[in-house]
């Protein structure tokens, strides 16, 4: 009983409509969570209508998408755990998996998280114009995503994480208009990612563990989304010069094990909410920027197995959120007062292999003769003022513009 609360307030809260929530027994629990390196699933389950008989608009629904779920159980060649048993019969509410709205009722939302299934999407699925949730984590679905999918006018979260999918982006996600949560991790697809991605209104874009390649579009930092994770894919080049100008409210980004090289931005400091900003195992090189200081909220800041010198700050090193630092495998050369602290604190802080005099577990004096990218040239606020972090838009957004080409 306490899962059907749940769910009737989840659908409550996303459905533009003040109808009541017809859901009722049939649901057996399947996942719940973010398990197998996928997204966050809701329920699994069917649901039943218990209340009067539906109109005939609303029968009409419940006909479309009986028939768009028949051709999507017949694209579905493999179900071990007898998912698709239930499938049976006109009334789609009761198909463990599927769960209606009213009045009506209407399918509201599909969540087949971890049910192992083998098979493709369908055109067919995007009659289904009112579901607000398709949940497919951790399954065996491959292909791609159908170019019908623009019709899923009240989709607000697609989930395909976790599958076999691939071919390049799949750019129909791009026009589905509500959108606001996108997860493709875990899936083989490839090429560049577009730069249209940056400019939707999404508040979680989730592209890790994919094949992506190519450079990072320039208007990255445009993005609303709170939470980017770019991870384990093949992305090159720089990170954008203008990362930050837009002064989003970006939480966490994550480009870990990439390709990128280059310097790490000054508008990194204007992510003002930014709580983890990890860039390890990448190629990246220079003095990391004095505005990483401005991160106030920053509680992970991991810059491990890069090329990065110069010295570590007392700015940097005295953040008051900060619980993680890591950055083994640079070519540091100076060390604060401040990090000094924390190099004894428990856990959270590797400052190893490093060429930081007098310090153990350092790199060979020789690996430290020639730092990696001493003629680079990174952006920096030509003024001999303190840092005045409120103060960083204006003459980040000169810098940009001068260097432009």
């Amino acid at each position: 009983m306490g899962m059907l609360w749940l769910l009737a307030f989840i659908l409550w809260q996303i459905i533009p409509t003040q109808a009541a929530i017809t859901v009722g027994g049939g649901g057996v629990g399947i996942n719940i969570g973010n398990a197998g390196g996928g997204g966050a699933g809701v329920w699994i389950g069917g649901g039943i209508n218990n209340g009067p008989t539906p109109s005939s608009p609303s029968v009409s629904k419940l006909t479309t998408a009986y028939t768009a779920l028949q051709a999507w159980k017949s694209a579905i060649i493999d179900d071990p755990l007898g998912i698709l048993k239930t499938w049976v019969g006109s009334d789609v509410c009761t198909y463990k998996g599927v769960f209606c709205a009213g009045p009506g009722p209407f399918v509201a939302g599909i969540d087949l998280n971890h049910a192992n299934l083998q098979g493709t999407l369908v055109k067919e699925l995007s009659v289904l114009t009112d579901i607000s949730i398709l949940h497919l984590n951790s399954n065996r679905f491959s292909g791609t995503v159908p170019d019908t999918f623009k019709d899923l006018s009240s989709l607000q979260e697609l989930d395909i994480s976790n599958n076999r999918f691939s071919g390049p982006f799949p750019a129909v996600t791009l026009y589905i208009p509500n959108l606001v949560y996108l997860d493709l991790r875990f899936n083989s697809f490839s090429g560049p990612v577009p730069e249209d991605l940056f400019n939707k209104r999404l508040d979680a874009i989730f592209l890790n563990n994919n094949q992506f390649e190519g450079e990072l579009p320039q208007n990255l930092g445009n993005s609303p989304a709170s939470m980017i994770n770019l991870a384990n894919n093949r992305f090159s080049g720089n990170i954008p010069a203008s990362f930050g100008i837009a002064s989003s409210k970006l939480k966490e980004i994550l480009l870990l094990n990439n390709q990128l090289t280059g310097c790490i931005p000054q508008g990194i400091g204007l992510f003002s909410e930014m709580q983890v900003f990890d860039v390890s195992h990448n190629s990246l090189m220079g003095h990391l920027p004095d505005t990483v200081s401005c991160l106030s909220d920053i509680e992970v800041l991991n810059l491990a197995h890069n090329e990065l010198s110069g010295v570590l700050p007392d700015l940097v090193c005295s953040l008051g959120s900060l619980m993680n630092l890591n950055v083994a495998y640079n070519f540091f050369s100076g060390f604060s007062q401040e990090c000094s602290k924390l190099s004894f604190r428990k856990g959270g802080f590797d400052f190893s292999l490093n060429c930081l005099p007098g310090r153990d577990m350092q790199r060979p004096q020789p690996e430290c003769l020639v730092i990696p990218g001493g003629g680079l040239s990174c952006l920096r606020i030509p003024s001999a003022q303190p840092l005045v972090c409120g103060a960083l838009l204006g003459n980040l957004e000169v810098n940009v513009t001068s260097t432009s080409p």
